[in-house]
């Protein structure tokens, strides 16, 4: 009971009920990334292209989709990553969702929420005061 009125109420939890209605009556699995987010299309939009939507693995997280997903669900490409043969370069990182807000998120030197001390101040900086 619990689970569905979690979908009925919240948007942010997978996918809700209409989500899933349409899905089941218009969807077709397109594929799903390495996060388990699975990709669907079917239908017509307002401007006449297929309509194409991702069901969330947990919150509804934008910055979850890597970035093959993104340029295929903005129509930026035709073949989705999961039928194209693709090997990123030696140079490039896997994905990683916005970790802003979260104990993962960056905290460069110096600012108050990072846990080591601040450089020590040298003295050989003169601070710039009016009037001089």
């Amino acid at each position: 009971m619990m689970k569905f009125l979690t979908r009925f109420f919240t948007w942010w939890n997978g996918q809700t009920l209409n989500t899933q209605f349409y899905t089941w009556r218009k969807g077709e699995r397109v594929g799903e990334d390495e996060f388990g987010n699975i990709y669907y299309q079917g239908g017509k939009d307002a401007e006449g292209r297929t309509r194409r939507w991702v069901i969330y693995n947990g919150y509804s997280e934008a910055s979850s989709i890597p970035a093959g997903w993104h340029g295929w669900m903005h129509h930026r490409t035709e073949t989705p990553p999961s039928k194209e043969e693709y090997t990123p370069r030696e140079w490039q990182k896997p994905h990683r969702q916005n970790m802003t807000g979260t104990a993962g998120a960056y905290r460069p030197h110096g600012s108050m929420y990072n846990p080591e001390s601040r450089p020590v101040v040298t003295g050989d900086y003169d601070a710039w005061t009016p009037g001089d």
